[in-house]
């Protein structure tokens, strides 16, 4: 059977397969205990932080607003739980800096906010869809966390004709996603709906990788009827991204510099469409996700269903802890994740994972010249030349770089990966995108 896919990307191994100790596949969600104390950052999706509307020795409820959104592109913040606010002061992000943050002392009752009401079908337009889902604070959740209202509302000369679902979930360990389509898949396909009318299109194509048969068949089954396709796709990494979603699902491509938007598409997670079903529905924030933890270094595996702001230690220790002494955090995926300094840390709307590996999980090498072999160029899912960009930038020539279009790398690290001469490709694109923008006077 040919399955849907793009040209260049690469294949992994798959750390999900159900007889490896890492596997998730089959590890149905767990609540993950509410911690005492909860550290909510303000920042937390692309775009302005979000504003704090509460003070020291405030009560607050779960779900209760208490950070307002600093601008169009930001979406307010909630009270995870119900408890007493004690710190409103900068604490460890996962950023690796010290950022703003509302901390709440959980008082263990867990009581939502009695204001907190169901959009009735009938209110249900555009606006008022889009309304709802910017109130309850929802982001992109498969890990970019661009607000969704923002996706929602395109310019007048950009109409949609297209949704796109993503639930590919294409990096090693990540099973999130997975488990949320099999245990979830009504609230997900409800979500779906609620999008498709929000955008008032009616083409909607669910994405999934081919290694998700159980999440394949429950949706194709909950779809019947929709109007709604789901459609198999080629196990390979980075599937999952936009560009190369809309390319392998529709076999376009987002011009350079340009977005899915402008080919009339937008895409969403299968995990946002969870997230918005639940505030249309109930009127329910986003207060918590699924995450994965797992990796070499976890003693026991897991799914996990977690309040935000809650410590990453305590992922760990509800996981039986470390094996051994930990080299290495990683929140997120293995090729796209943030390597953490701390578990002190807090869950945050794009927390997909957490993965913990050992010294003897993580070989050192040193970085090579480059031999030339032009297997970055062929894995490449845009088409880039990332050698040839990585020596214009370690030379200054950023102008070079951005004429090799460095600034379309969506950094998925492929070249990376399968450089034989072991040379921080991606970091380098990095850097030189970093110098553009720094020279073009933004941040």
């Amino acid at each position: 059977m040919t399955y849907k896919s793009f040209t260049g990307g690469i294949p992994l191994v798959d750390s999900k397969l159900v007889d490896s100790k890492l596997a998730t596949r089959g590890a149905a969600v767990e609540p993950c205990p509410i911690p005492d104390q909860l550290i909510i950052p303000m920042s937390q999706h692309i775009g302005v932080p979000a504003q704090p509307i509460v003070t020291v020795g405030d009560l607050v409820l779960k779900g209760q607003t208490i950070a307002q959104a600093g601008a169009f592109i930001s979406v307010p913040i909630h009270a995870t739980t119900s408890g007493r606010v004690i710190a409103v002061e900068p604490r460890l992000h996962s950023l690796g800096k010290d950022l703003l943050a509302v901390v709440i002392e959980a008082d263990g009752e867990d009581r939502w906010d009695p204001d907190l009401t169901e959009l009735k079908s009938a209110q249900w337009t555009p606006d008022t869809l889009r309304q709802r889902i910017r109130e309850a604070g929802i982001v992109g959740m498969g890990g970019a966390c661009f607000p969704t209202h923002v996706k929602l509302a395109p310019a007048d000369n950009k109409p949609i004709e297209t949704l796109l679902i993503n639930g590919s979930e294409c990096e090693p360990f990540l099973t999130a996603d997975h488990r949320l389509m099999l245990e979830q898949a009504e609230k997900v396909v409800d979500g779906i709906d609620i999008l498709r009318q929000a955008l008032a299109v009616k083409q909607v194509i669910v994405g999934i990788e081919a290694n998700k048969k159980d999440a394949i068949a429950r949706m194709k089954q909950l779809v019947v009827g929709r109007d709604i396709a789901v459609k198999i796709l080629a196990v390979k990494y980075p599937q999952g991204a936009e560009q190369v979603l809309v390319d392998a699902l529709l076999e376009r491509q987002v011009p350079s510099g340009g977005l899915p938007m402008d080919l009339g598409v937008v895409i969403h997670n299968v995990a946002t469409a969870a997230a918005v079903s639940d505030a249309v529905r109930f009127g329910h924030p986003l207060i918590e996700r699924v995450v994965t933890v797992s990796g070499p270094g976890i003693t026991t595996a897991k799914n996990l269903l977690v309040r935000i702001g809650t410590p990453m230690q305590k992922l760990v220790d509800f996981c039986d802890g470390p094996r051994g002494e930990i080299s290495k955090i990683i929140m997120g995926g293995v090729m796209t994740g943030q390597s953490q300094i701390s578990l002190e840390a807090p869950v945050i709307y794009g927390t997909l994972a957490l993965l913990l590996f050992g010294a003897n999980d993580l070989p050192q090498q040193d970085a090579g010249p480059c031999i030339r072999c032009g297997r970055c160029v062929a894995v490449c899912p845009l088409h880039l030349l990332p050698a040839t960009i990585a020596d214009y930038a370690m030379l200054g020539r950023f102008d070079m770089a951005q004429a090799y279009h460095v600034m379309d790398c969506m950094e998925c690290g492929c070249c990376t990966y399968l450089c034989p001469a072991f040379r921080p490709l991606v970091q380098t694109l990095r850097y030189a995108k970093a110098g553009i923008l720094a020279q073009q006077g933004r941040s």
